[in-house]
């Protein structure tokens, strides 16, 4: 799964077999525009600073990946920094509109589709209601045997209405290079049938033509919406207090160690610990969790969380490009650019296939014809032969339902990288689970209380938390956090490295540590069975029995062990660097295939190197971690997950994907989700590749007219960008 890249950052040029044209205009912090992310890639970039047209050079060691694209684009947004982008998306892709967002013109169709602006949809509408008004008039006139002065301007106008920027753009397209626009086939084929006397399905074809791609960009808005949710995290002001007042400023300009102010209502801008006040925190946004969360004085906050109610003062700890909201928006842009093998097929395929059958058209046309001497039905063949043969049915839907994926996986509180992540969560066959703060809380706390006889459980927490109470060891804090009343009349408190703490608590001699210390004391303890760390306890130099303490389970890890055995994932180990006492016991609990423990980071980089040996052709390796101390295997494994890791950099960066939820179970809803994804993409291109077959067929043999035609081509491409669209509904309920 590696790649080579060799980037060269340019003025004017963009081949990852694109062809851009980015106008920017960027003020950054640090004057460049560069990204560089690493995931077994290796990258050479030059740069001319000043600028961010970026011209990328990428070889696939596995041929994945080439794309030709014209764009211009100009879209504004903020980016890590605080500057403001500006691409200008003028439409290269010959079809007449203007689109918000492109799944790539791969297809030299020249199809770039990512929704209308409301207004620009209410003009197609107003355009496609005259059109067909105009087209009625023109067939009462046809079949009532009317003067063709009546019926040809009726459809001619009809035609003009509703096609005038398909033919502008296909004659854009012709001096740009992309003779194989679908614009230029539609406008072909509509000019050829009223050449040839066909005046409704000269003007048929166009109206429908558009009524398709208007529809088909309705369907492409709503998949967009849960990723424009995701990329509205971050508000455009900041409260910030400065010599005494509330200023609403750029969250850009908002310095670290500055103090912001946020109402209830509004959404947090930038990471920073509380300083006053508290409130119910919504962090669906990041999470995916509807439960708010209570927030309190001296907690961390991240940006892109909603306060509910209470005002909130924040000290700001990171800057406005290195806050979550910022990261997670980073991490969307970037996925679109990471592709799916069947999105690399569809490139490589339609590359081939449409100038193929473009000049399957032209022989079609030509060769019968001089044999025949039937020039009329054999041009007439071979225009209904143009109409069908743009592929934009793969083109648009298999990138659709990769892009809805990710956006049902961020909705369902899983962050992916890329739609290849999104396949390899498909092809899952081994699960690699760390241990602490993946499977467990990651938190010691109490979780069993032995008292010897003569002692209550209550009484026995009250002397051992006094005796602790000056204590920052985190067993200590454990201890204290677990009793029910603060220690009191506490004295000559003493701590013995490597054994435990004395000390004077009511007139009372206590002591609480291991069995080194209870042997010093002359005392012989039993040993529980329960599996943790013990603190002994002696009373007046008796035995007063035994506190347990222990990491415990998630409460949602069982059950995620147990659905993600039921989707199909053969395997699940633990690796983990804890006592093989306690390893073994939580892996028995779980009912894992394998656990191996106390091992050392590169140890846990071997054993996953030991798995891969044994893993199947065409399976996949996941490894769920905290982000931080993982790193290492997370890069390694075909998809590292880290749980909890929004606030941590290394995280972010070493993760193919991201559970901010700190939740097991939500691998499972990535598992469906991406195994939904595949299911939809792989019936998408059996479903196309076979209608188009079929009418290719029904054209040459004459035995389908341009009104067929038109359906096998925007009818198909419909259906199948509807049947993409089923991968946002249910997500969680996908396998």
């Amino acid at each position: 799964m590696s790649e080579h890249h060799e980037h060269e950052h340019e003025h004017g040029a963009c081949c990852h077999a694109h062809e851009h044209e980015h106008h920017h205009e960027h003020e950054h912090e640090h004057g460049a525009c560069c990204h560089a992310h690493e995931h077994e890639h290796h990258h050479e970039h030059e740069h001319e600073h000043g600028a961010c047209c970026h011209a990328h050079e990428h070889e696939h060691e596995h041929g994945e990946c080439c794309h030709a694209h014209e764009h211009e684009h100009e879209h504004e947004r903020c980016c890590e920094h605080g500057e403001c982008r500006r691409h200008e998306h003028e439409d290269a892709c010959g079809c007449g509109h203007h689109h918000g967002h492109s799944h790539g013109d791969a297809c030299g169709c020249g199809h770039e589709h990512g929704g209308h602006e409301e207004g620009e949809n209410r003009t197609m509408l107003i355009r496609l209601i005259v059109g067909a008004v105009l087209f009625a008039g023109g067939l009462v006139a046809h079949f009532c045997k009317a003067p063709l002065y009546v019926e040809l301007p009726l459809f001619l106008v009809c035609w003009a209405v509703v096609s005038y920027d398909v033919v502008w753009n296909a004659i854009r397209g012709i001096f740009r290079g992309n003779v194989f626009g679908e614009a230029f086939l539609m406008t072909i084929a509509s000019i050829g049938a009223f050449a040839l006397g066909e005046f409704p399905e000269g003007a048929a074809v166009m109206l429908l033509y558009q009524l398709g791609e208007w529809l088909t960009d309705l369907a492409l808005d709503r998949s967009q919406d849960s990723i424009r949710a995701i990329l509205d995290i971050r508000p455009d002001t900041a409260n910030v207090e400065r010599d005494g007042e509330t200023l609403s400023v750029s969250p850009a300009s908002v310095a670290i160690g500055e103090t912001i102010l946020v109402r209830p209502g509004e959404r947090i801008p930038l990471d920073g610990v509380i300083l006053s006040g508290s409130a119910s925190l919504d962090t669906r946004a990041l999470t995916g969790e509807s439960v708010p969360r209570t927030a309190h004085e001296g907690d961390t906050v991240l940006s892109g969380c909603i306060a509910l109610d209470g005002v909130l003062k924040i000290r700001v700890e990171k800057s406005f490009g290195e806050s979550t909201a910022s990261k997670i928006i980073r991490l969307v842009e970037d996925a679109a650019d990471r592709k799916t093998p069947a999105e690399r097929f569809i490139t490589k395929f339609a590359r081939v296939y449409t100038p193929a059958v473009v000049i399957a058209a032209v022989l079609l046309a030509v060769v019968p014809s001089l044999i025949t001497g039937n020039w009329g039905d054999w041009i007439h063949r071979a225009l209904t032969f143009l109409v069908i043969s743009c592929p934009c049915a793969l083109v648009i839907s298999i990138p659709l339902a990769v892009f809805g994926g990710l956006g049902a996986a961020s909705k369902a509180g899983v962050l992916i990288k890329g739609g290849n992540f999104l396949e390899a969560l498909n092809r899952a066959h081994t699960v690699v689970f760390d241990k602490t703060g993946t499977l467990t809380e990651g938190s010691f706390a109490v979780r069993e209380v032995l008292p010897a006889d003569g002692f209550a459980a209550e009484e026995l927490l009250a002397l051992a938390a006094g005796a602790e109470s000056f204590s920052t060891h985190p067993i200590a804090k454990s201890i204290l956090a677990a009793a029910s009343e603060a220690p009191k009349d506490v004295s000559d408190c003493r701590e013995l490295a490597g054994a435990g703490v004395t000390a004077n608590v009511g007139g009372r001699a206590v002591s609480v540590g291991n069995q080194r210390l209870m042997a010093s004391l002359r005392l012989t303890v039993p040993e529980p069975e329960a599996v943790g760390t013990k603190a002994f306890v002696a009373v007046d130099g008796a035995y007063a029995g035994c506190i347990v303490i222990a990491d415990a389970l998630k409460a949602n890890s069982a059950a995620a062990v147990e659905q993600l055995r039921a989707a199909g994932v053969q395997r699940q180990i633990m690796l983990t660097g804890d006592a093989k006492a306690v390893a073994d016991a939580v892996a028995k609990e779980l009912r894992l295939d394998g656990v191996s423990s106390e091992l050392l980071p590169d140890q846990k980089l071997e054993a996953v190197e030991e798995l891969y040996q044994s893993l199947p052709k065409g399976g996949t390796l996941l490894f769920v971690g905290d982000g931080i101390n993982d790193a290492p295997v997370l890069k390694r494994a075909d998809v590292g997950v880290a749980m909890g890791g929004l606030g941590s950099d290394a995280a972010i960066e070493a993760a193919d994907a991201i559970i901010p939820a700190d939740d097991p179970a939500k691998l499972v809803d990535a598992i469906r989700i991406a195994r939904k994804t595949h299911r939809i993409t792989v019936q998408n291109i059996v479903f196309a590749l076979g209608m188009k077959a079929i009418f290719l067929l029904l054209g040459a043999l004459g035995l389908a007219n341009l009104w067929i035609a038109v359906f096998g081509d925007v009818g198909v491409m419909l259906l199948a960008v509807l049947n993409a669209l089923r991968v946002l509904r249910n997500a969680k309920k996908a396998a």
